[in-house]
């Protein structure tokens, strides 16, 4: 595969031994399948011994998640509100746009990290991982909530869109990526009417919602309920077989009771002799 003429090529002794390592993982991922670079080759790359690298990350797949922490760094930077103004679906395309910007120079590393990717379903869900994480941010760049089930669903959606886009970027050459941008656009479109529908079904289900959790707190109450009566039940048949027990005990044992009662009646009146 060649390299991209827009490759960041920074200097081996220049940066943090961190970033040193991310930028060769990168530059040698657009020159050669990501599969085929070994730990070592990042670090002969990067010019750190192996007791560097294994300090600053313990895999090629850490590595790959700092890239994505350094681009989301970078759009976030960036972006600070300025569509704020816009409705929420072109905000989100302006903070991705502004994503794609950032990942311009490392497109070919990226189409081979996707190829890897694509024949490795451990590899896909580790990827799949950080580019939900990568959206949170992004959707909280476009003042998009991202919390609860609802949330969930958008961060996983818009994952699953961004690969989508990032498919068609990879072979958009185009200086004004009209077909990067088409896809773009639809994608979110797309993704907008499905979150409509799911908060529409949401709102429709809210009230049955609040009708089971009264349910089972009612339920879970009752069986609160019939645990302590069964527990004064337990206590009442306690009592009761103690009694009966005592009872038998008198009429299989009738002397020693009246011996008993015959040593109280002697103390009685020898304390009252005294």
């Amino acid at each position: 595969m060649a390299t991209s003429g827009k490759t960041n090529e920074t200097g081996n002794g220049s940066g943090s031994v961190r970033d040193r390592i991310v930028e060769s993982l990168m530059r040698l991922a657009a020159r050669r399948a990501f599969e085929d670079i070994a730990i070592s080759d990042i670090a002969q790359d990067a010019d750190v011994s192996l007791a560097d690298f294994r300090d600053s990350f313990p895999s090629k797949g850490a590595v790959l998640a700092a890239f994505s922490r350094k681009i989301d760094r970078q759009v976030l930077e960036d972006f600070s509100g300025r569509y704020a103004s816009e409705p929420a679906k072109e905000r989100l395309y302006e903070v991705l746009l502004r994503r794609l910007e950032a990942l311009e120079p490392y497109r070919n590393a990226l189409e081979s990290v996707s190829q890897w990717a694509s024949t490795d379903p451990l590899a896909a869900a580790a990827l799949n991982r950080e580019t939900v994480n990568s959206m949170r941010f992004m959707l909280e760049a476009a003042d998009i909530d991202s919390e609860g089930a609802l949330g969930a669903l958008k961060l996983q959606g818009l994952a699953i869109a961004w690969w989508r886009v990032l498919g068609t970027w990879f072979d958009d050459r185009d200086v004004e990526l009209c077909r990067t941008k088409a896809a773009l656009d639809r994608e979110l479109s797309r993704s907008e009417a499905v979150i409509e529908r799911i908060e529409d079904v949401s709102r429709l289900t809210s009230p049955l919602r609040g009708l089971a959790r009264a349910v089972f707190r009612g339920v879970t109450g009752r069986r609160r309920h019939r645990h302590h009566a069964r527990d004064r039940d337990d206590e009442f048949e306690e009592d009761y077989e103690e009694a009966r027990r005592r009872h038998h005990h008198a009429e299989d044992h009738p002397h020693a009771e009246g011996h008993h009662q015959g040593e109280g009646h002697r103390r009685h009146q020898d304390d009252a002799t005294a």
